[in-house]
């Protein structure tokens, strides 16, 4: 038995959807499916307006270019999340003030964030990790005394909440990731959530290549024409139309998936609670939506350890992320200040398994394997 890192779903409608996107005489962006997904996600989470896109890298630059980021700005982002969060920003010019993670969780850390806010800040692009929300009530003060804009990175996030709110719409912006990798997937795919309303009539313009073609769609001009900068961030209606059968299986989805997450915690509680492993550590004000199992170790070279006795009995196992402070390319930019919390998250973090179709006996196998290993 070998149980891979993940398995991307189908709900077994998608060939349908995409049969009938094509037969609409429109597989170009902006069509029937992409409409739909966009109607759904907006009456879902309450986003003023929700925007796919080709992927989250995709929203992220969006966002970028929405808050007008550009040389001389400083954009603070967690230090602990994958390359897109700080390349959207860095394309425009900006520096990346990097952030350390806090101590229970390697979300950004919000009760140092204030220290890094220069005269010279114009956003906050945090992340939500494993879709536990940042102290949003914090992040979202500050940047409201400070006049920042704050864009979520809710790659990990779908269908989860910040005191009932859902990720994503928080902030000024929300960027989502529909990868293979994700609760819902549509291969490659992303969207932008839009929360303050007079960034609409632009993002619709950058995400139409910088013309106002959604405009001229619905009526509103006789033409269409090049009105300011964008690029080509909308997906095909093949996208869309196999999103859009993954949204209407969502609440099922996250059903399994929470039960996937809560199972694995608590077969694994025993062993955290003696001592030899950490778990996810879940603040009052956030919800799990079961996209992201961890368990930290006491060090690295337990980790490597463990990683390596996981593969022996066919389990795939993986950690990450390398601290953008520490890259190739950025370590030389970087102010050299020490994030000891992203540090240790990257030499600790194991994400084990994690896909819908994760059978109850095998989450147990997998919790019984950790826990020999221990032994």
């Amino acid at each position: 038995m070998h149980i891979p890192f993940n398995r991307p779903y189908l709900t077994g409608n998608e060939i349908d959807t995409m049969i009938k996107a094509a037969r609409a005489g429109q597989i170009s962006g902006n069509g029937l499916y992409t409409r739909k997904c966009q109607r759904m996600l907006e009456k879902a989470y309450g986003f003023r307006r929700a925007l796919l896109t080709t992927s989250c890298t995709d929203a992220l630059e969006m966002a970028a270019i929405l808050t007008r980021v550009g040389p001389g700005d400083e954009v603070i982002i967690p230090s602990f999340t994958f390359v897109s969060t700080a390349n959207a920003f860095v394309l425009r010019g900006a520096k990346i003030i990097f952030a350390d993670s806090g101590p229970l969780n390697p979300n950004i850390d919000a009760e140092k964030l204030e220290e890094l806010i220069t005269p010279r800040t114009r956003a906050i692009a945090l992340v939500h990790y494993a879709g536990i929300a940042c102290d949003m009530d914090r992040i979202m003060e500050l940047a409201r005394r400070h006049n920042l804009f704050v864009i979520e990175d809710a790659a990990h996030s779908i269908d989860s909440f910040h005191r009932g709110k859902a990720l994503g719409s928080i902030g000024h912006f929300g960027a989502f990731s529909y990868h293979e990798t994700k609760n819902i997937m549509s291969g490659e795919g992303g969207c932008l959530a839009i929360n303050d309303k007079s960034f609409i009539e632009r993002a619709e313009i950058i995400w139409e290549k910088g013309t106002n073609r959604v405009a001229f769609q619905r009526g509103e001009v006789s033409q269409y024409e090049w009105v300011d900068i964008g690029s080509s961030f909308l997906p095909s209606e093949v996208i869309s139309a196999i999103l859009y059968a993954q949204l209407r299986e969502l609440k099922k989805i996250q059903k399994r998936r929470r039960e996937i997450w809560h199972r694995y915690y608590q077969r694994l509680k025993p062993l955290a609670d003696q001592g030899k492993i950490g778990l996810p550590w879940l603040p009052d004000y956030a919800t799990v939506n079961g996209h992201i199992f961890y368990i930290t170790t006491a060090g690295l070279e337990e980790r490597d350890r463990l990683l390596k006795y996981l593969a022996r009995k066919h389990i795939h196992a993986v950690f990450h992320y390398i601290p953008l402070h520490s890259s190739p390319y950025y370590k030389d930019k970087h102010d050299g200040r020490d994030l000891p919390h992203a540090r240790r998250y990257f030499e600790t973090i194991i994400r084990l398994p994690f896909y819908y179709e994760l059978e109850d006996h095998q989450v147990d196998y997998i919790a019984g394997v950790v826990a020999e290993f221990y032994k």
